[in-house]
């Protein structure tokens, strides 16, 4: 199968010290070789920042 559940961690929090928030998503391992970043709203910065893909 090729759709692969990933998680989303926010990279803007770390900066300023607050936590991280976290989305699930699904990609396709086969078309999406590279790791995913989308814009996402961070409930603890209250705003919608970058959320990159981790392990």
């Amino acid at each position: 199968m090729p759709q692969e559940v990933i998680t989303l961690e926010c990279t803007e929090a770390k900066k300023e010290g607050k936590p991280a928030s976290r989305y699930l998503s699904t990609r396709n391992k086969k078309t999406t070789t590279e790791r995913i970043v989308k814009k996402k709203y961070n409930w603890f910065l209250r705003r919608r920042t970058e959320h990159k893909e981790i392990k």
